[in-house]
């Protein structure tokens, strides 16, 4: 089992990262939501499918997170005085940079559901019948959690300083 893990984590590790870190929002938080996934990967599962673990892999960072996200609404007030994060930017990159700062916050603002639905929707390219399933539940409360997401983004982008630099650019060309 040791070494099916292994051989996931060195095929399919970086695409598993990348999916952690845009349902956790940080570098750092998206390591502990990947360890912890495989630690319970490791500990439950007796198949040696790639599929298969990759799959449960997947899934168990989803749950993880939305469990997560239902003790951060119980604890956001001790969450807020914790955190705070700085943030250095090249200026080089600075558009870029805000370009993803400005999709980490309008993912953060999206509940834990939501998020999961569109990182695995958007990002991961997941039909909407898979989603249901990993999510064990119906197709059509993914398609809602999907339509609720891209109203909660669209009024998110239309209020931010990036929404409007965008704007202004297009408006130019």
């Amino acid at each position: 089992m040791r070494r099916a893990l292994h051989e996931l984590v060195t095929v399919r590790g970086a695409a598993l990262k990348r999916s952690a870190f845009l349902l956790r929002g940080d570098n750092h938080g998206a390591d502990d939501l990947l360890q912890e996934a495989l630690a319970r990967t490791l500990a439950r599962r007796a198949t040696h499918d790639l599929q298969q673990l990759e799959a449960y892999v997947r899934r168990t960072m989803v749950n993880l997170e939305i469990d997560r996200g239902r003790r951060r609404t119980r604890w956001r007030s001790t969450e807020l005085q914790l955190s705070g994060h700085i943030v250095t930017v090249d200026k080089d990159r600075a558009d870029e940079v805000c370009d993803r700062l400005s999709l980490r916050d309008a993912l953060a603002v999206l509940p834990a559901r939501q998020r999961a639905c569109v990182v695995l929707h958007y990002y991961e390219d997941l039909p909407v019948a898979e989603i249901a399933e990993m999510l064990d539940c119906r197709p059509g409360t993914v398609k809602a959690h999907l339509h609720d997401a891209r109203k909660t983004l669209r009024r998110h982008w239309s209020d931010t300083p990036l929404a409007l630099s965008h704007t202004a650019k297009e408006e130019e060309s």
